[in-house]
């Protein structure tokens, strides 16, 4: 029986995107496209979310990219600026289920321990969960089997009695490696059905 909901954070019940930023520095759309797809990409990215200080990350690429030194210093410089809505489908949902009472809710997310502050301060809904596990304070990250150890640990939560939710299907398959129940998330209204389908809601 289902009694601890985990939810990631990132694209779930957050919109973050480069392209946010990235749209008022590059007039060309396939050009800004190429450079995060180069040069500041996402598995550079998710160093920083593993524990890896930004100022490091960034001194990396700009020693082996030089010509963009700008553009790579503004991915932490202005990265409130990538930070968008949130996704209020998902916060109704997560409100519901914290209003019932049968749960416990928890955060498991791949986020830099120097970024996620602003989110804290910026989206009230975080200060709803019962526990949030950041990645960078831990030093490692989801998919690693080690990351959800230690929600479960943490917080004493059994791994059969748990439901993960998550966007990034790399995840949802290492939780349910370790027999946590999952959902893949692609919109509220889809997360919803799955919810319900569950009888979680």
């Amino acid at each position: 029986m289902i009694n601890t909901i985990i939810f990631d954070l990132g694209a779930v019940l957050i919109d973050w995107n480069p392209h946010y930023m990235y749209r008022t520095l590059f007039s060309d759309e396939q050009e800004m496209k190429n450079f995060l797809a180069e040069i500041c990409t996402s598995d550079w990215n998710e160093e920083q979310d593993a524990g890896r200080a930004l100022q490091e990350g960034t001194d990396i690429l700009v020693a082996r990219f030089p010509e963009h030194e700008a553009n790579i210093r503004a991915f932490y410089g202005r990265w409130s600026e990538m930070l968008g809505e949130p996704f209020h489908g998902t916060v109704e949902l997560l409100k519901q289920l914290k209003a019932s009472g049968k749960y416990k809710i928890y955060a498991l997310t791949n986020w830099s321990a120097e970024t996620f502050p602003v989110a804290l301060e910026r989206y009230d809904f975080l200060g709803w969960f019962d526990g949030i596990v950041v990645s960078g304070t831990e030093k490692m990250r989801k998919p690693a089997p080690e990351f959800y150890q230690i929600l479960l640990d943490r917080y004493q939560v059994e791994a059969n009695e748990a439901l993960f939710i998550d966007d990034n299907y790399r995840n949802i398959l290492a939780a349910e490696k370790m027999g946590i129940k999952s959902i893949h998330f692609t919109s509220s209204e889809q997360l919803e059905a799955e919810l319900k389908g569950l009888g979680v809601l």
